[in-house]
Order: C-alpha cells, then structure tokens, then sequence
C-alpha cells in the first residue's frame, strides 16, 4: 500500500518545507505513540502555525509582485502538501494496513475551485474521496482522520466519499456534480482509482451529453446574473459571482473543456475557439480578477466577495493605482475592473458563437445569449443594404470585408438592426471589434455616419443598440469624448453604475418618458409633448451627453458643454441647437438642487431660477432631462417626493417666465391642489374637511403628493381623537430602503434638533426630512432614515425608541447632549472616507427674508443634529430646513434669521458662523477616520 500513497514530495520547493514539516510529524508520531488524540492535535498545531505562516509570506509577495494568479497558485500548493502530509500520516501512523486488502485502496482528490489549482486565501477546500467500491471501516477512518485535522486548524471543508460507480450515477443525474467531478485533481493515494474515474466518467457521462451540459452551465449564469444584479457596471460589483466576475470565466472554461475535451486553457487556442489576441485577453481577465479576489480575502480576513466601497480604496492601493488629475486612484482601479467585465462578456459571446457554429445549435439557452434561434429561417439580404445579411433573425455580414470596403457600414449596421427590429450575430460583433482602427477622423466628419448615429440615437430601442456600440467599442471611437468615460466609476455611494452605463440607462429613461403612460414621470412626460418639434434630437443628445466630462479636473458640466460646442455642429445641429445643448449641460443639475434644497414658497427662490432658465421651453426640456438624470442614478433615488418637488418648482416658475410674477396663477394652483386633495379624500364630513384645508399653508398643498396628504390626514385625526401631544407614524419605502417617520407636535424652536438628536441618540441616519407648520401651531415633519433591520417588525420598534425619546426630551425628563455623547462613544469610526470633506456657503440672495446657509459635507449618524444645535447656539432662528442625502454626501440647507427677525448682513458675522460649521465638520470627519 506504502507503494500506492503519493508522499510528500522530496524535492525542495521555497513554497512550503514539505520534507522538514513531513520529518516533524514523523517525530510528533514517535512521541506521542500509542496516544492518538494527542498526536492529532499536535499535528494540527504544527500545521496550522506552518499554514499561517505560509499565508502570511503568499500575502507578502503579492504585496511586492501584484501577482493574483500566482498567489492562488502558491496557497493551492501549500494546501496540496498539507493534505498529502496528513494522508501519509494517517495510513503510517494512525491506520497503517501492512497488507492492504483490494478494498483498502483511496484516492484524494480535489474538486470545485480547488480542482482547478487555484485558490484564493478564504477559500473553502472541496474534497472527495475515491473508494473502489463502497465504504469500509479503513476508508472512514483514514478519510475522518484527514478531515478532523483540517477542521481543527480552522479550514472549511467541503467533502463528499463515493465509489467511481457511485460517482459515475451521480454525476449523471447531478449537474453540480458533474461539474465538480469535471474540475478534479489527483492529490494523493491510489492513481489507478482516480483514472479509472477520469477514463469513465469520459466515457459514460460526457459523450454526447454536450448540449444538455452547455445548456444547464448558461441558464446556472443567467441566473447567478439574476441573484447578483444584472449588470456587469455595478459600482459595488461581487468580483466572484457578478457579471464578468471570475465565476463567468470558469463557466468558459467549463463548457470548453466539457465540449473540446481540453485540460488547460492554452488548448483553447489550438482548438480554435479563440485567437490569439482573445487567449491573451482570457489570461489577463482571470489575472486580474485574482489579484483582486486574493486581495480582497486577505484585507478582509475572510471569504469576501464583493467590491464594496470600503473596500476599494485599499486594494486600489495594494495593486499600485495613482490618482491622477480629475481622476483618483481607486476610480482608476475601478475603471480596469469594468474594462476587465466588459471583456469576460465579449469572451462569453466568442465561445458561444463557436458552440452554435459547430454543435448545430443544440439549445434554445445558447440564443439567450446571443439571439433568438429559429432553424429553418434562411439567410436573406437586409433590407436597405446589400452588405448584411438576416442569418437567423440576426444581422451578420455579407462578405468579411464589408467595414473596410465602406467604413460607414460600422455605424450602419446599428441602425439597420434597429429599424428591421433585429439581434447581432456574434460574428458581425467580433469583426466591428477587430475593425474600430477604421474609425478614424474622415469616418467620424462623415455626414451619413453621424445622420445614421442621430437616427440610432432618437429611435425606438436606442439605449440597446447604444450599449451594443459601446461594448464594441464603436460609441467611443466615434466619440470619442464618450471613450474617455467608459467603465468609469464615481467614488461616491449616491452612483449604482459606472458613467458611460448611467448615460445609456438615462436614454431609455428618456424613451419611457416620450412614450408616456408611466406615472413615475407624469410631469416630464406631459411636457415632453409640448416641446417644440426640433428640439426632440437636442434632448436626446444632451441626455446622452450631459456627464461626458466626468473625470476631468474641471467641473465636469462646463466641461461637458465645451465638448458639446464642439461636437454638435459634426452631428448635424445648428449653431442655436448647439448653444441650447450646451446650455442644458452646463445647468443639468440646477433644477434639482434648487428643488431639493430651497425653499420654492419663497419668492426669491423662484426669481432667481427663472433669470438662469430664462424662456419656458428651456425649463421644459431642463426638466425633462433632470428626471431622466435623476431616475438614471439608480433604482429607489427617484420617488414621489422629487417629482412632486419637481412639479412645483416648474409650475411656481412658469408664470414669472411668461409675464411677471403672478399670485393668481399660483392661488389657482393651491385651489386644484386642495381640490383633488377634496376628490380623493371623501372620508369625512364636509366642515371637517373644510376646517383641516384651513390648517395648512399654501406651500404643503403645493410640495406634498397626493397619497401622503391622505396619509397625513387620517393619521392627524386619528392622533387628535386619541389625545396625544406628542405622535409619531411609521412607514416603510422598500424601493428607497428608509423608515420614514412622521411627527406630530406642538410646535416648538428647537423642534427639529430634538428630533435629531432622538434620531442620533438612536443610531439612526437621517438622509431627508420634510418639515412644515400648520396655522394652528402644530409641527407636521416627516423625517426619512436609512433601514438598520430587514424585517419591518424590528424597524418598528427602533421608530417607537426614537418617540419615546423625543417625548422624554421635550418633557423634561432626558438631557439630550447627554444621550447623542453615549451613542457617539459606542459607535464605530466610518471606515469609508471620501474627500472634500466639508463646505459652507452663506448668502443673502436666494431669499429677501432669510438668509440661506447651505452645508455640505459627509453624512453621518448625529451630523444634522450637530448643525442644528451649532445654529441655534449661534442666536440664529431656523426658519426652514431641507434636508437632502446624496450617497454618502449630505447637503442641509437652512433659513435663518437673526433673534429679531432680519438678514445676517454683517461680514464678520457670516464669518463667525461659517467658521463654527466648518470647525464642526472637520472635526467629526477627522473623528470618522480610522486611526493610522
């Protein structure tokens, strides 16, 4: 049997002493003779104390040589000899058999991940051990003994013992499996037992099995894609199991070697499946995506998988990335990771193409990722071209010199998919890609090509065909502006998606709002309709374009409209248009900072945005591309509130826009306002109704929705039948993940840092408040904070803790400075950071009553709390607050007055308070930090 076992190699190797650790067991063996317990765990201390240190020198070297695979490789080695060490001591030392019977034979194999020889540090370890037939007493000993020690060194294990019969029948009817018996690995034991597996498992389960196979593997990453998300340009991707993660190039590999019978992926490219420019691009993906994943293992200590923020700066910094100007180290990290998820898609796409080409088209799964299948539809020309040909209800090319015969045909292809409704042939995809060096100055000052590009971009479908250009690389080579911000990420937690996919998702954002019918986008939609004709294609190129200069020192909307000037008249606009898309760039964020964070019953409010808008169809169209931009961020940041916000902003504009202020016009407004509050609201009696419409002031008829007026009366009644002074409702906005608490109380100054603080002294971080007062004195605020349980139950309580507190407060009974000082000691520093830090502006212009500070500064737990309390100590009335989160970013804006009433007109008193916001902010951002 001693003959059989396949020992601790002999042969010196710098990444793990296999010959001195093997020598120690053997003394440990002696030692402890006849003690058996006792040796296993002394074995398991010295492996462990060798393993650690083992880690530590695999981490070491990927510090100074950045090599992920080469890490993964190291660490599956020393796993290797750990395991074959503890099978030589097992059947020498523990259950050593002199004369092994037939059925006394093992084979220890590896599987899953492991299998393939690659493992990042938090890995677990997948193993299976190989019986001739069933199970004996030596068999689970022998296996029980290696998998103890493993556990006790603090390893997860995976494991499984069968017969190869046994493995043969249930890799036939278990595609998991089957997969993992296809990425084996012969480690230790009885060799002639794991290639009779090989040789059947060969024979008996993979021929023929290949489009069942393939199938099962594609719909498994359709699926992973699902449970992920699905985009490949999330900000926060999961560098295992996203798209374009490392999972998708093992389901690659996978498939290829289940189809092509190949053991190492350089047989990829003998096979033909790729060239030899695609191979190279295979193995700087699966480099790069394991120099993060180990990275990411080791930074976090554990089996982390997802690029999360705080996370990202750090490995940006282990893999060498520099900031350079507009551009910070980690967006530039980022950036690769999505040029790398991109090109996994594109290697996706190639070997399924292959697999059609080749294995008749086996499974209607292939089509999903490519294009419906239909056999028996013949290839015909296109119509409008005799250059492309409909092979299977997709474009593809008539003759392989089609781009270089006519280089427009690179654009012109798009456009014919998408007026014949028509999907890509992976072919014609490849052959764009391998001829983008066509795209050159000639092509892009062409005016069929940039007529054909307007046409693609204000057609049905634009935002899928644009992302086809885009992962072709032919959108940035024809703009090549829009190459620059490809992948590009923002740093920041208020984007989901990376900047060219923000743009392409606001272009389909833009197409739902001009088809109307959706009641997310009533306003922009109904606006949309009365634009004039010629500016349709200014909208849509200025919404494809309006964060075309992310990355650049410069603010990146002046520099948007720069790129503008220059590249609408080669688009075919006029020197007006030109000037209008510019002008829209350079304001696209106008509209939602001043809905978000001024007070639109103020009349200077509204004086002001009219003089930047200047005309009503500028308005229009600058509020129709602030809602795409808005919905564009990601999913839960565009609600009901906004577009309400939104919707008055516009209409308290309109009429100083078309003829002077007018107080008619916006007292008929209140009057609509309160009558569809009267339609829909028919609960109570009519003097009831008439007495609650009384109580509130124009400016919550006007910036309130519907559902929430309703909401807001019941539970006002409700709360006044009942008694109470003090009442609070809770709700739960799933989409936004926040509580939102609605507080009823007598009103009070210092009502709102009350609030507040409860809020902080509760742990809970306020991203938006709405805050109004009623006729009779009452405070009716509704007060939005980020989730902190998944189960609404819970969040409940934590809303009813925060009630009782604010009660305590104002009668008496707590001391809050007290209360906010504890939670600030309990809780952790932030570990996600992000520059500039803080910012205050004060000015007299944007009101002839108050005058507006505006904060803006990184959002924390307390952070509104502080402000509110700084302001007040400062002898300053809080007139109005808005309250608005940005990701991570908060922009709090206060109406102020002096304690008699006026303006803070003084220079040296703005200073002062300046200074005390500013102090505030820096110094609880210099608190956040971690300590070095």
């Amino acid at each position: 049997m001693d003959s059989v076992v396949a020992e601790a190699r002999p042969e010196a190797d710098d990444r793990f002493e296999t010959v001195r650790i093997t020598a120690a067991v053997n003394a440990l063996a002696e030692q402890h003779a006849g003690r058996e317990d006792q040796f296993r765990a002394a074995m398991a201390q010295l492996l462990k104390a060798e393993l650690i240190a083992a880690r530590a020198t695999a981490q070491a070297l990927l510090l100074k040589d950045r090599h992920g695979r080469r890490c993964a490789e190291r660490l599956c080695f020393v796993q290797d000899e750990i395991i074959r060490i503890l099978y030589a001591a097992a059947t020498r030392h523990l259950y050593h058999s002199p004369i092994p019977s037939g059925a006394e034979r093992m084979a220890v194999v590896a599987t899953g991940g492991y299998g393939r020889g690659l493992m990042a540090p938090e890995s677990d370890i997948d193993l299976l051990f190989i019986l001739p037939y069933k199970q004996t007493a030596w068999g689970e000993q022998v296996a029980e003994a290696i998998l103890y020690c493993l556990w006790d060194m603090g390893l997860k294990v995976g494991h499984a013992t069968r017969s190869v019969d046994e493995s043969i029948r249930q890799a036939r009817g278990d595609m998991t499996i089957r997969t993992a018996i296809l990425e084996t690995r012969f480690l230790t034991g009885d060799q002639p037992l794991y290639d009779e597996l090989v040789e059947r498992f060969d024979k008996e389960v993979v021929q023929g099995t290949a489009s069942e196979f393939v199938t099962a593997k594609l719909a498994e990453r359709e699926e992973r894609h699902r449970r992920a998300g699905q985009s490949r340009y999330l900000v926060e991707p999961n560098v295992k199991d996203g798209k374009g993660g490392l999972r998708d190039l093992h389901t690659l590999f996978w498939i290829a070697k289940y189809v092509y019978r190949v053991r190492e992926t350089d047989e990829l490219l003998e096979r033909g499946v790729f060239d030899a420019q695609e191979y190279r691009t295979f193995r700087r993906c699966a480099d790069f995506l394991w120099s993060v994943r180990c990275n990411l293992h080791f930074f976090a200590g554990r089996a982390e998988e997802r690029l999360s923020f705080d996370m990202q700066r750090e490995i940006a910094v282990r893999l060498g990335y520099t900031s350079h100007p507009g551009m910070q180290d980690v967006e530039r990290f980022m950036k690769h990771y999505f040029l790398i998820a991109k090109d996994v898609g594109d290697l996706t796409a190639i070997l399924c193409a292959k697999l059609e080409e080749e294995h008749n088209k086996p499974a209607p799964v292939l089509s999903r990722m490519v294009a419906r299948l239909r056999p028996g539809t013949k290839r015909r020309r296109v119509n409008g071209s005799d250059d492309f040909i409909v092979d299977n209800n997709r474009i593809n090319l008539a003759a392989p010199d089609v781009f270089k015969h006519d280089p427009v045909n690179l654009i012109r292809i798009f456009r014919l998919a998408q007026q014949n409704n028509l999907a890509f042939h992976p072919d014609a995809m490849r052959t764009v890609t391998r001829s983008l060096k066509l795209i050159n100055t000639q092509l892009r000052e062409n005016d069929e090509a940039n007529r054909l590009f307007m046409e693609i971009l204000t057609s049905d479908n634009a935002e899928i065909v644009l992302r086809r250009m885009n992962e072709t690389g032919v959108l940035g080579h024809f703009i090549r502006a829009f190459g620059k911000i490809v992948s590009m990420m923002q740093f920041n937690m208020y984007h989901h998606y990376t900047v060219d996919e923000h743009l392409l998702r606001c272009i389909g954002y833009l197409q739902d709002i001009e088809r109307g019918g959706n009641e997310e986008f009533t306003v922009a939609s109904d606006l949309f309709r009365k634009i004039r004709p010629e500016h349709r294609p200014v909208i849509y190129i200025a919404t494809l374009l309006h964060d075309i200069a992310k990355g650049r020192p410069e603010d990146h909307s002046i520099a948007g409209a720069k790129v503008a000037r220059r590249l609408c008249p080669r688009l075919g606009f006029s020197a007006a248009d030109t000037e209008l898309v510019a002008w829209l760039i350079e304001e696209h964020l106008t509209m939602s900072t001043v809905a978000q964070s001024r007070d639109l019953s103020d009349r200077k409010t509204i004086e002001n945005f009219a003089a930047v808008v200047q005309s009503v169809e500028q308005m229009k169209l600058l509020t129709i591309l602030t809602t795409a931009d808005i919905r564009g961020v990601g999913p839960g940041v565009w609600n009901g509130w906004k577009a309400q916000l939104l919707r008055t902003l516009y209409y308290e504009t309109e009429p100083v826009l078309t003829g002077g202020f007018s107080e008619v016009n916006r007292a008929q407004r209140i009057a609509v306002a309160q009558a569809e509050f009267r339609r829909a609201f028919t609960e109570w009696p009519e003097a009831e109704l008439n007495a609650y419409i009384g109580r509130h002031y124009p400016a919550y008829w006007l910036k309130v929705e519907l559902p929430r007026k309703i909401r807001q009366a019941r539970f006002i009644r409700a709360s006044e039948q009942a008694g109470h002074k003090l009442a609070i409702n809770v709700g739960f906005d799933e989409v936004r993940a926040v509580t939102e608490l609605t507080i009823l109380a007598t009103d009070h100054p210092w009502l709102l840092s009350i609030i507040a603080g409860a809020c902080a002294s509760a742990g809970a971080n306020i991203v938006d408040a709405q805050i109004y007062t009623t006729t009779d004195g009452r405070a009716l605020d509704t007060i939005s904070i980020s989730r902190e349980y998944d189960r609404d139950e819970d969040e409940g309580r934590r809303a009813t803790r925060i009630g009782e507190m604010i009660e305590h407060v104002l009668e008496g009974k707590l001391r809050l400075p007290e209360a906010v000082a504890k939670r600030t000691v309990r809780s952790k520093a932030r570990p996600f950071i992000v520059e500039p830090e803080g910012e205050v502006t004060i000015n007299n212009q944007w009101s002839d009553r108050y005058t507006v500070i505006e904060v803006s500064g990184l959002d924390r737990p307390g952070l509104l709390y502080q402000l509110t309390t700084a302001i007040s100590k400062l002898n300053l009335n809080i007139a109005s607050a808005h309250v608005a989160t940005f990701g991570e970013r908060a922009r709090d804006v206060f109406y102020v007055t002096d304690l008699l009433g006026a303006q803070i007109t003084a220079p040296t008193r703005q200073a002062a308070i300046k200074s005390a916001l500013l102090h505030l902010l820096a110094s609880e951002d210099q608190a956040a930090k971690p300590a070095a």
